[in-house]
């Protein structure tokens, strides 16, 4: 799933209550500001909920260890180990999480690793949608 969200399909979130959200999402962004922006796109989908945030690399594995999201929204670049280090270990400690890697550069600017470190895709912050969400939960 290495691609924009033009061709993801959506997945269906029937069943979902306000109070046990069908989808938990972790957001791991050193931008406070960009993690506003997430929780608010996440929390317009009905059945999901933003369970948690987290400002660094070590910060976002202790929590997805954890809280066991549905999905985990990680930055590439942050303090710290970033985001290709922190899905590594995220995925080594549970291989069923879902991890969808997240920048404000192009997929040929990434750094090495990028692909192989376990996440099911990247999309552009300027790129992530709803579709993009569902896509990546329906790629797991």
């Amino acid at each position: 799933m290495w691609t924009s969200d033009a061709d993801l399909a959506p997945a269906a979130s029937a069943g979902a209550s306000a109070a046990n959200p069908l989808f938990g999402v972790l957001v791991v962004d050193d931008q406070a500001l960009f993690r506003d922006v997430a929780r608010f796109l996440v929390e317009a989908l009905p059945g999901w909920s933003v369970v948690a945030d987290a400002a660094s690399g070590e910060e976002g594995v202790e929590l997805a260890g954890r809280l066991r999201p549905a999905l985990v929204l990680m930055d590439v670049h942050l303090p710290g180990i970033d985001g290709v280090e922190a899905t590594r270990r995220i995925v080594a400690g549970d291989p069923s999480a879902v991890v969808l890697l997240m920048s404000s550069y192009g997929a040929e600017d990434l750094p090495p690793g990028t692909a192989t470190c376990g996440a099911v895709g990247y999309v552009r912050k300027d790129d992530l949608t709803p579709a993009a969400l569902r896509g990546a939960v329906a790629g797991r």
